[in-house]
């Protein structure tokens, strides 16, 4: 199956994603775009194409339901949230942060002010 990925938030940037996916293959939409933007897409198209358009908003979870238990596993030492930060950082280092994740050599940095 064709996916695009539209990771920026923005219509123009949608809409170039619908266009690229194969006829019926699936558009996600990962980027957040700011509540007053809107896109307009002729409903010939749409129906045409087929396939579908998914948004993915944190992941697909339901961030009311979803947070506080993974709070609550946290607490409860059965969720490594420590395991998800590769190093920490002070501001002045985020341009050599960006450059290790590049690299590979870390996956997540998390900057501490």
């Amino acid at each position: 199956m064709d996916v695009a990925i539209e990771a920026v938030g923005r219509p123009e940037v949608f809409e170039q994603a619908f266009y690229a996916r194969d006829l019926a293959g699936r558009l996600v939409q990962v980027g957040v775009p700011d509540p007053a933007m809107t896109f307009e897409l002729p409903m010939i198209e749409f129906f045409g194409r087929g396939g579908s358009l998914k948004p993915s908003w944190y992941g697909d979870c339901l961030p009311t339901r979803d947070f506080p238990h993974l709070i609550d596993l946290y607490l409860s030492g059965r969720f490594d949230l420590e395991g998800f930060v590769s190093e920490t950082i002070k501001l002045d280092e985020v341009e050599e942060a960006f450059s290790k994740m590049a690299s590979g050599e870390v996956l997540r940095s998390v900057v501490v002010l």
